[in-house]
């Protein structure tokens, strides 16, 4: 059954240790040049969108 409300807790908890458990927070600096992605700023009403993903 489908909860009538969603519970991110429960649903951020169990992916964060899943990351967490198969180590996706380690990094390994290499050979490679290093680089930065900037995210766009926000739109003129301060809000994120779908178009800032």
């Amino acid at each position: 059954m489908i909860p009538a409300q969603f519970d991110a807790k429960s649903v951020e908890q169990k992916w964060y240790d899943y990351w967490m458990k198969h180590n996706y927070f380690h990094s390994t600096p290499d050979h490679r040049t290093p680089y930065t992605i900037v995210i766009p700023p926000p739109n003129v009403t301060g809000v994120l969108h779908m178009g800032h993903m």
